[in-house]
């Protein structure tokens, strides 16, 4: 009888060992356990650590309560502005209800998987393609709303979202870079000009202020070629100085009128010889000789050469000197009844 009891208690505690094994579990610190006894949920989460639960009556779901990170596919779609893209994103969720995430879905994490791939689908359909490359955030915190609605209900929460990469057709990305271009480009002219109005500026004042002091000029000619010498690679050749160039600049200059010569004055013209009281003509030479006041060196010479061609048989008389004219005594009148008087008298007056 004893070995009976002995064999009872044996096998009693063989039976405990193996319901102990059956009814005990062991929840982790990021997971939280979900009971369904017969199929129904207690109304209960065991929280980590050790628990039990009733052998072949008891189901224990453990959900992991981690953040996940969900990649989403890479999703083909037109934009608003028609340009084909392939988009892909991440998602970052947690469980914050144990009960409904085993409950009211089947498999979150596939749910929320595509939910988040048609909410992107939508995102692209609506927005235009510089939202997509430039403006993101907007888009993330949409994307991030469309998803986290329906979530909501299933026990799960949404705790961000990020498009990855947008891929653009090749066609696509060569007009892009040639808009970049040109837009670099036309900053860049606009830079250059921007520049060159404000060198122009500095240029006049320095210009004005070396046309006050002239020896600033010289200055900067000097510092010039002392900073292309520095180099040494180059050869400097002044062919001529500065002080040069300001003399044939002051000779282009038109200087005061040179004052006209006089045109000399008329020779006087020799009155005719009036005739005698005897109706007789005076004596004329030949050659009239000119005035000591209008012969002129140059037609002295002339008359000159003119002798010395003539030959020497037709040569005239030499030209005399003028002699001072004599006053001309004054005629008296003839006595009334006196007849006109002949030669001779005429020869004693004169």
């Amino acid at each position: 009888m004893g070995e009976d009891v002995l064999t009872a208690v044996i096998a009693a505690g063989c039976a405990g060992l193996v319901y102990i094994a059956g009814a005990a579990r062991v929840v982790k610190q990021y997971e939280r356990g979900v009971v369904l006894r017969l199929g129904r949920y207690t109304g209960s989460v065991r929280s980590p650590g050790f628990t039990t639960i009733v052998p072949f009556v008891d189901r224990l779901h453990k959900v992991n309560m981690q953040i996940v990170t969900l990649p989403i596919p890479a999703q083909e779609g037109i934009t608003r502005d028609n340009v084909t893209v392939r988009v892909d994103a991440v998602v970052y969720f947690k469980v914050v209800d144990a009960a409904n995430a085993v409950i009211q879905v089947e498999d979150y994490r596939f749910a929320v998987s595509q939910m988040a791939q048609t909410s992107l689908r939508s995102i692209i359909g609506k927005s235009d393609l510089d939202d997509l490359l430039s403006n993101r955030e907007k888009l993330n915190q949409g994307l991030e709303l469309m998803i986290d609605s329906p979530a909501i209900g299933w026990g799960v929460q949404i705790d961000r979202v990020e498009i990855k990469d947008v891929s653009l057709p090749d066609t696509m990305k060569r007009s892009m870079a040639r808009q970049a271009e040109a837009d670099r480009e036309r900053r860049a002219r606009i830079i250059n000009a921007d520049a060159e109005l404000q060198a122009s500026k500095k240029l006049a004042e320095a210009a004005q202020q070396m046309a006050d002091t002239p020896a600033a000029l010289q200055l900067r000619l000097l510092q010039t070629v002392t900073a292309v010498a520095t180099e040494k690679n180059s050869t400097l050749v002044l062919p001529f100085p500065v002080e040069l160039l300001r003399f044939l600049e002051k000779a282009q200059q038109p200087g005061p009128a040179a004052p006209t010569p006089a045109a000399p004055a008329p020779a006087p013209t020799p009155e005719p010889p009036k005739p005698l009281a005897n109706g007789s003509q005076p004596f004329t030479p030949a050659h009239p000789v000119a005035e000591a006041a209008s012969v002129t060196p140059v037609r002295a010479a002339a008359d000159a050469a003119a002798l010395e061609a003539e030959p020497e048989g037709e040569r005239g008389p030499a030209p005399r000197a003028p002699e001072p004219e004599a006053q001309a005594e004054p005629v008296e009148p003839a006595p009334p009844g006196a007849g006109p008087a002949g030669p001779e008298q005429q020869r004693s007056e004169r």
